[in-house]
């Protein structure tokens, strides 16, 4: 069976000009999200200010009504989203600002972030769930496939997929191997 190759480069090339900007967004903001521990690619913040929390009047045994109270002793009028208390660390999260406390001191420091404007946007690509968004995401990703196989048979001669790109695609498929079932 003779494959076209003319077929294969025109699709390839339509359907990846049709994704491009889709492609970008994900790859861009996925590089960013993977950094997440150490770069919000959602938010920025552009002012900080120190607080200081009188320990005594927090109770040993915070409560959701607890930490929403706070807010007033903080000086924050943003709308509350929720906390996350991990190892004697506060941190409570509002709409447009961030406060971090330690419990052991009451020493601490407010937060007020801003959206990142591309990149956030991006970002949220990744966790939009609107039942659209994920019909048109299931077509990239078939798109992605499709890009993928097509590529491998556009090439002809010494870089061909049978001559040298069955190999490089061997090698290609080692590494999420070795993440999948031995580093993740």
């Amino acid at each position: 069976m003779k494959i076209n190759k003319d077929w294969f480069r025109k699709w390839h090339r339509d359907i990846g000009y049709l994704f491009v900007g889709l492609i970008l967004s994900f790859s861009i903001s996925g590089i960013a999200l993977n950094h997440r521990e150490t770069f919000d690619s959602r938010d920025i913040i552009y002012k900080t200010e120190p607080i200081q929390i009188d320990i005594d009047k927090i109770s040993d045994n915070l409560k959701e009504d607890d930490i929403k109270n706070l807010s007033t002793i903080i000086g924050i009028d943003s709308e509350y989203y929720g906390y996350d208390l991990e190892n004697n660390e506060l941190r409570i999260f509002y709409r447009n600002a961030q406060v971090n406390v330690n419990l052991n001191t009451g020493v601490g420091q407010k937060d007020f972030v801003k959206r990142r404007i591309i990149l956030g946007a991006m970002a949220d690509l990744h966790q939009v769930t609107d039942k659209w968004w994920i019909w048109y995401s299931d077509i990239f990703g078939f798109a992605m496939i499709f890009i993928a196989i097509t590529g491998m048979f556009i090439t002809s001669g010494k870089n061909s997929f049978k001559k040298r790109g069955w190999f490089l695609c061997c090698i290609g498929l080692v590494f999420p191997i070795i993440f999948l079932f031995f580093l993740i």
